[in-house]
């Protein structure tokens, strides 16, 4: 019997769309307002599950408290308040969309999530776009 157990977060942080390597007009197309080189920021709310067998001593799929914490630790603690172009090395190269965000925030996360056990990461920019990541 499997069963998934999640653990809703927050963060708010600030970004930019635009590639480098593209003119300015070619990246207003693409990214329009979110292009704004001052940049934007969201209200981001984050849903992390695990998806595992009941542990017959436990009765847990994963503590929450551990899941909790390292939410914290891996993802508010690097992600919340900050520019995500400028302050998150993982965006240094790669447009901080929030399909990359989702895939950053799942890869910071499943080193941490015993390998038998299934990962994903749900990631709202507002309360009506979100994007869901379970690993390739």
């Amino acid at each position: 019997m499997r069963v998934t157990v999640s653990r809703k977060a927050h963060f708010n942080a600030a970004h930019r769309l635009y590639r480098k390597d593209w003119s300015m007009e070619q990246n207003d197309a693409v990214f329009g307002k979110c292009n704004n080189p001052n940049f934007h920021g969201h209200n981001y709310e984050l849903i992390v599950s695990v998806t595992g067998a009941i542990d017959s001593e436990t009765g847990y799929v994963i503590d929450v408290k551990i899941l909790s914490d390292l939410i914290k630790e891996h993802i508010e603690n690097a992600f919340d308040h900050k520019n995500l172009n400028l302050d998150v090395p993982e965006f240094t190269h790669l447009n901080p969309t929030a399909e990359n965000i989702v895939v950053v925030i799942w890869n910071k996360l499943r080193p941490h999530i015993d390998s038998d056990k299934d990962l994903e990461v749900v990631l709202y920019e507002t309360p009506r776009n979100f994007v869901t990541y379970k690993g390739s």
